[in-house]
């Protein structure tokens, strides 16, 4: 009897091509099925070996049978090849397979550690010219949903990762990650050393990057587009906000609900601007008693004080925000009117609108594990971050106090100012993806509207 198990060492191979020249040893449909077995070994053993192991057995094999010619084995590839280049600025250039849609893009190259939540990630406007790259290396094992959107569509250039799942396993997917972004013109690699790419980011700080599936483009002219794109001083926002108001009513679903508790009963009032802003941020909004209305970034202050809010929301965003001097005079002009509250580019926004400076970091801050200080009581909150500029507490002025700190690099994490009754967070107190920590931010935004109306 003829054993299942598909036979690949080099031992084997041969006296199999052997046996099958010799008519007396095997029947024809004993040869036919070692013929398969034969063009089988080749594939499995080509996809483990190098290049001069495997043509070593095919030179071998061909030479004790002339069998050997009805295996092709160079046009049956069970597996695809590389099809793709990352080429980044630094000159480097990284070969992957590629996903979703086909073309050439151009972005920073960021890297995110969160274990979970890629599809939050995909949809987070802030992200919006960016690749981003995924540090955990299995990504797509859950599929997608349509109930983990963060905004309407995918702004980032593109999405970087390890290991691309070949299938789905959870009860709420509707389709697979690849599927996704070829529907809404995102590429994607994978097969990539995303953890020395990683290393050099954290080494040199985000590199431009070009990725490319096209064959026409050499090396150097990919090299040349990286070289010469910029993302410092452009504004983003502008691509990113909704064009015009509209009302928010949605609350956090009570299946996802962690206050079962909350019971809030003043109904305030909340215009958030939307510099890229996420929807969780207005589900917890709304789950805390807030009629929300979301203005486009280019609403004057004018317009939004002759809505008479009880407060006023400064959203996440992307991008540099001395490159969006327009969002800062509007913050200046309500500041001080009625409470605010910064999350994120909102945070750096009322950094410059107060007079302070914001500069570039060398590779940001992306994920949801990196842990806070609350230099008002001393708890420690693991948060979600996602942003590549930050305030400079030295350019503050006085009487606006530094209320947190990122505790990996010391950044200013948070700003409040008393006599304004102004609150910032530069990272997301709205998670999504990430820890619950930071969420009684929402709480203490309802108190400074609530006591500002005494």
């Amino acid at each position: 009897m003829i054993s299942s198990p598909i036979p690949t060492s080099l031992e084997t191979l041969a006296p199999m091509a052997a046996a099958m020249e010799n008519p007396l040893a095997v029947s024809s449909n004993v040869k036919h099925f070692l013929r398969h077995k034969l063009c089988m070994s080749f594939a499995a053993h080509s996809k483990r070996s190098g290049k001069l192991q495997v043509v070593s057995v095919h030179q071998r094999v061909k030479a004790t049978s002339s069998l050997y010619s009805d295996c092709d084995v160079d046009v049956q590839k069970p597996w695809k090849t590389a099809d793709a280049r990352l080429v980044l600025e630094d000159g480097s250039i990284w070969k992957a397979k590629s996903f979703g849609a086909s073309g050439t893009q151009v972005g920073e190259v960021v890297f995110n550690t969160s274990l979970t939540g890629y599809q939050e990630i995909l949809t987070d406007p802030s992200y919006a010219g960016q690749f981003v790259l995924m540090t955990n290396p299995h990504i797509g094992n859950t599929g997608v949903n349509p109930d983990d959107e963060e905004s309407s569509q995918c702004f980032l250039a593109g999405l970087v990762i390890r290991s691309l799942s070949i299938c789905t396993s959870n009860w709420r997917c509707t389709e697979s990650l690849g599927d996704y972004l070829a529907k809404r013109n995102i590429m994607g690699i994978y097969d990539v050393d995303t953890r020395a790419i990683t290393r050099r980011l954290r080494q040199d700080g985000s590199l431009i990057g070009v990725l490319s599936t096209e064959e026409s483009q050499t090396d150097e002219e990919l090299l040349e587009i990286a070289r010469k794109w910029k993302i410092v001083g452009v504004d983003l926002i502008s691509g990113v906000s909704c064009k015009a108001p509209y009302v928010w009513s949605q609350k956090t679903h009570s299946e996802w609900e962690f206050h079962k508790d909350q019971n809030q009963v003043d109904n305030f009032h909340v215009v958030a601007y939307d510099f890229g802003i996420k929807h969780n941020i207005l589900r917890r909004l709304a789950s805390y008693g807030c009629k929300v209305t979301v203005v486009p970034s280019t609403w004057s202050a004018s317009e939004t004080l002759k809505m008479k809010p009880d407060g006023v929301l400064f959203s996440n965003g992307p991008g540099d925000p001395a490159a969006v001097p327009y969002a800062v005079e509007t913050v200046k002009e309500i500041i001080g009117k009625v409470p605010v509250f910064g999350i994120c580019m909102g945070h750096q926004l009322l950094g410059q609108a107060l007079g302070g400076k914001t500069f570039k970091m060398k590779f940001g801050h992306h994920g949801g594990n990196h842990p806070v200080g609350n230099l008002r009581n001393g708890r420690v909150e693991i948060s979600a971050q996602n942003h590549n500029y930050a305030v400079d507490p030295a350019s503050l002025p006085a009487g606006v106090e530094v209320t947190h700190i990122n505790l990996n690099d010391k950044s200013c994490a948070g700003l409040a100012c008393a006599e304004l009754n102004l609150m910032s967070l530069q990272y997301h107190p709205e998670s999504s993806p990430g820890p619950h920590d930071s969420d009684p931010a929402f709480r203490e935004f309802m108190e400074l509207m609530k006591a500002s109306k005494k």
